[in-house]
C-alpha cells in the first residue's frame, strides 16, 4: 500500500513537472496561458484533482458492472471489478441528488408565478436543489405523524430487529429500518428526529434572531454607552467556546429542571439562542452602523419618528439581504450545536426522538459491519440526515449570499 502511494506520488511529480515544461505545446492558447502562469504547486493540485476524478469513474464503473465487466476493462482498470457497496451508494446518491436538483430548477422555470420562474432561471442546480431538500424536510416534519408508521416512543416486543425487513436475516416487512435496543422502530424516529430536532433548531433561531436584531440595531441606533455595554458583553460571550458554554450551562439546567424533561428543553432553546445571538449582535451592529449614518435616516429621526419606526421601517429592510443570508448559516449552526448536545445527553431529551441521541444510541451497530452492512449503517442514518440538510442550507445561502452582493458567475 505504501509503495502504490508512494509510485502514484512520484507520477504526479513528474506529470507537474512536465506539464510545465511542455506547455508551450499546448494547442489550446487559453489552457496553454494557464500553464505557463500557475505555479507547480497548482499545477501538481490539477494532476491530483484529475487523478481522482480518473480513478473514482473507474471505480464507480466496476462497482456497476461488478463480475460483468469485460476482459479489456478489467485489464486497464485499477481497482479491479470487485468494489465496495458503499462507494457505490455515495456515487449513485449524487447522480441522483443532482438529477433531483436539476428536475426541480426544470419544473421551477415552467412552473409557477414570474418572479418564482425567474429566480430559478437565476439559481444554479447546487441552489435548487438545496431548495427542494429543504421543502421536503419541512413536509417530513410538519407531516411526521401522519408520514412516520408508530409513534416516536412506542415500543414493540421485537427487539434489535435488523434492516431490510428480510424475516429470512432476522428482518420484519413491519419496520424496514428495524428497531432499536428496546424495541422502538428506528424509522418512526428517524421521521419524528426531523420534527423535533429540526423545529427546536428552527425556533431557536428565529429567537437567536429576535434578540440579536434588535440589541444590535438598538447599539447602532443610540451609541454611546449603550453600544460599548452591549459590545463588551457581547466580547465576553463570544471569548468562550460556544459547545463548552452550552454544555455547562445545560448541565446546570439539567439539575434545576430536574425530570421536567419539557422545561429543560425549553432551558436548551433560550441558552443556546442567548449565545448564539452573539453572532447575529455583530453583524446586525454592522450594517446598522452603515445606515444610520445616510441621509434618509437622519431625515426620519428629525421628523420625530419613535425608536420601533426607525428599527423596522428604516434599518430593517435595508440589512434585509444579509441577514437573511446570516439566518440560513445560523440555523445550521444551531442545528449542529443541538444535535451535538443531545449526543452528549443533555439535549433533547427521550422519549422524545432526535438525530444526535439516535448517532449515540445506534453507535454499537457498526460493530456489525462485517455481518450485515445495513445494519453499520443505521447510525450514519441520522448522520446522513444532519449532514444532508447543512449541506442544502449551506447550497441556498451561498446562492443567496452571490444574489445579495450583486455577484455573478
Amino acid at each position: 500500500m505504501v509503495s502504490t502511494m508512494l509510485t502514484w506520488f512520484v507520477m504526479a511529480i513528474v506529470a507537474t513537472v512536465g506539464a510545465k515544461k511542455f506547455a508551450p505545446a499546448v494547442p489550446n492558447e487559453r489552457i496553454q496561458t494557464r500553464l505557463r502562469d500557475m505555479g507547480y504547486v497548482a499545477v501538481f493540485g490539477y494532476v491530483v484533482m484529475i487523478t481522482m476524478i480518473v480513478l473514482s469513474v473507474d471505480y464507480y464503473i466496476g462497482y456497476s458492472l461488478g463480475d460483468s465487466m469485460p476482459g479489456w476493462l478489467q485489464a486497464i482498470s485499477f481497482f479491479g471489478p470487485q468494489k465496495l457497496p458503499f462507494y457505490g451508494w455515495l456515487i449513485n446518491g449524487i447522480i441522483m441528488f443532482g438529477a433531483a436538483g436539476w428536475l426541480f430548477r426544470l419544473i421551477g422555470r415552467r412552473v409557477g408565478t414570474e418572479w418564482t420562474k425567474k429566480m430559478f432561471r437565476q439559481m444554479p442546480v447546487t441552489a435548487s436543489f438545496g431548495i427542494l431538500t429543504i421543502i421536503i424536510y419541512a413536509i417530513m416534519s410538519i407531516f411526521a405523524e401522519m408520514i412516520a408508521p408508530y409513534g416516536q416512543a412506542e415500543i414493540f416486543d421485537k427487539i434489535n430487529l435488523l434492516p431490510g425487513g428480510d424475516p429470512a436475516l432476522g428482518g420484519d416487512p413491519a419496520h424496514p429500518l428495524g428497531t432499536d435496543q428496546i424495541g422502538r422502530d428506528l424509522l418512526s424516529r428517524l421521521i419524528y428526529g426531523g420534527q423535533n430536532t429540526v423545529g427546536i433548531a428552527f425556533a431557536t433561531t428565529c429567537l437567536a434572531f429576535f434578540i440579536g436584531t434588535t440589541l444590535g440595531f438598538l447599539a447602532a441606533t443610540i451609541g454611546g454607552w449603550f453600544d460599548q455595554l452591549l459590545s463588551r458583553i457581547v466580547d465576553m460571550l463570544m471569548a468562550i467556546p460556544q459547545l463548552i458554554f452550552a454544555l455547562l450551562l445545560m448541565t446546570i439546567a439539567t439539575a434545576w429542571a430536574g425530570s421536567e424533561r419539557a422545561l429543560l428543553t425549553i432551558y436548551m432553546v433560550v441558552i443556546i439562542a442567548v449565545l448564539d445571538s452573539t453572532r447575529v449582535f455583530r453583524l446586525s451592529r454592522a450594517v446598522g452602523m452603515n445606515i444610520v449614518v445616510m441621509d434618509f435616516f437622519e431625515a426620519a429621526k428629525l421628523r420625530g419618528e419613535n425608536m420601533a419606526y426607525l428599527i423596522f421601517r428604516e434599518i430593517l429592510p435595508n440589512a434585509y439581504a444579509p441577514l437573511l443570508a446570516e439566518f440560513g448559516l445560523r440555523f445550521c449552526f444551531v442545528f449542529l450545536t443541538i444535535a451535538a448536545l443531545s449526543f452528549l445527553g443533555v439535549g433533547i431529551q427521550p422519549p422524545l426522538a432526535d438525530w444526535g441521541t439516535m448517532v449515540k444510541d445506534l453507535s454499537q451497530f457498526i460493530n456489525f459491519a462485517a455481518f450485515s452492512p445495513l445494519t453499520a449503517a443505521l447510525p450514519l442514518l441520522a448522520a446522513g440526515a444532519i449532514a444532508l440538510l447543512t449541506v442544502a442550507v449551506n447550497f441556498v445561502v451561498e446562492w443567496m449570499l452571490n444574489q445579495s452582493s450583486g455577484l455573478k458567475e
